[in-house]
């Protein structure tokens, strides 16, 4: 029996969310070789006619695999429910100020809200996905663990689905490193073995982030400032920078600044400007508190109180320890053991107890680092001071 389910022995149809790529092939691959009654689902999440758009492609690759494995492959648009549950959301944090993350949403409300939906109606008692990630069906309920290759695991993007729906979802390729999977596509003659990995952000794909926001988002111009309030440029709007960026600023060769690079340290939105500065370790960029809201928790005893875990506040960030204070109103407090560089309003701090995913929660404010100098200890808008600086 194959690691990932000997904790469960799923009965019935297993309906595997095929993308298109290697890592979905493979999903499907094992669970045929465990025996299980397999098909796949090609979901279309995104209507674009230009280049870019690779899911007409995405679908002959997913249709080549499913033939290959003798299994029936459904399609299915959900292009409408994507546009209104996960890139309005993804237009108005912009529209905020902050930097929201899609593909978490994505995971919540389209691969395991309308399309578990969409599965369980044509006969799925399991679905299944190409996420690195594990999930052990226990008594008590399902937990969410880390992926065994550490390097791939995307238990960051999941953390934000219903218990209900992990309850019946398999992850075959949470105990394989990646370079396993390749191994097994290619000896099996899957005709994706070597399809690149795909990196760009779930609807947007490979193309140029700031050209593609600009049809959606009004360019709001405003002033570029230094930490101590010196204009050096402009830039094109708050929307299309995020905490932590190099690059695209335009402040190369300033015969006033040091010859280094310069990072976007802050953004204040009540005057449209933005904070840089010249190293990578700014106070400005360091954050030893924040508060996050709209907590969602896979392990219900952590609802509550104070408890010490391990948190990452963005994706491929090693594990920071931490103790979380859950507030009356349900927000949290989050105080670091160590400063964390470019911690995001928008962005998802996601918490751990070792291998075990306990939760997450959007961050919403940030606190100044205590030990930054008065004159940059500045409380930019959506930032709060913490106790004690």
């Amino acid at each position: 029996m194959p690691d990932f389910l000997k904790d469960s022995k799923p009965r019935g149809t297993v309906i595997v969310g095929m993308s298109g790529g290697v890592d979905s092939a493979v999903a499907a691959l094992r669970l045929r070789e465990a025996g299980c009654d397999v098909q796949g689902l090609f979901m279309a999440n995104w209507d674009d006619d230009e280049a870019y758009c690779t899911a007409a492609a995405d679908y002959q690759d997913a249709r080549r695999v499913c033939e290959l494995l003798g299994i029936a492959l459904h399609r299915v648009n959900f292009a409408a429910e994507y546009r209104q549950r996960v890139f309005d959301h993804f237009l108005r944090e912009l529209a905020a100020g902050r930097t929201p993350n899609p593909d978490v949403l994505c995971n919540r409300e389209i691969k395991f809200g309308v399309a578990l939906d969409y599965m369980h109606r044509l006969g799925a008692e399991w679905v299944a996905t190409g996420h690195y990630a594990r999930v052990a069906h226990e008594a008590g309920g399902p937990r969410l663990l880390k992926a065994v290759d550490g390097s791939k695991d995307q238990s960051y993007f999941l953390h934000a689905i219903a218990p209900a729906a992990l309850a019946r979802t398999l992850f075959p390729l949470g105990d394989l490193p990646k370079t396993e999977v390749r191994r097994r596509a290619h000896a099996a003659g899957l005709p994706v073995h070597d399809k690149p990995d795909s990196t760009g952000i779930c609807f947007i794909g490979e193309r140029p982030f700031a050209d593609f926001l600009s049809a959606y988002v009004d360019d709001a111009p405003g002033p570029i400032e230094t930490a101590e309030g010196l204009v050096i440029g402009r830039h094109r709007g708050l929307a299309f920078y995020t905490l932590g960026q190099r690059g695209g600023l335009g402040l190369g060769g300033r015969a006033d600044s040091q010859p280094a690079p310069w990072y976007v340290a802050a953004k204040d939105a009540a005057r449209r400007a933005l904070i840089v500065v010249q190293s990578p370790d700014h106070p400005l960029l360091l954050s030893s508190e924040f508060e996050a809201t709209d907590a969602h928790w896979l392990v219900p005893a952590r609802a509550g109180g104070e408890f010490d875990c391990n948190v990452k506040t963005r994706y491929r960030q090693r594990d920071l320890k931490c103790r979380v204070a859950v507030q009356s109103d349900g927000r949290l407090r989050v105080r670091l053991e160590e400063p964390a560089r470019a911690v995001t309003p928008g962005q998802y701090a996601v918490f751990y107890d070792g291998d075990v995913c306990l939760g997450g929660a959007v961050i919403w404010r940030l606190g100044v680092m205590a030990r930054a100098p008065a004159s940059q200890a500045i409380a930019y808008n959506q930032t709060f001071v913490a106790e004690g600086s």
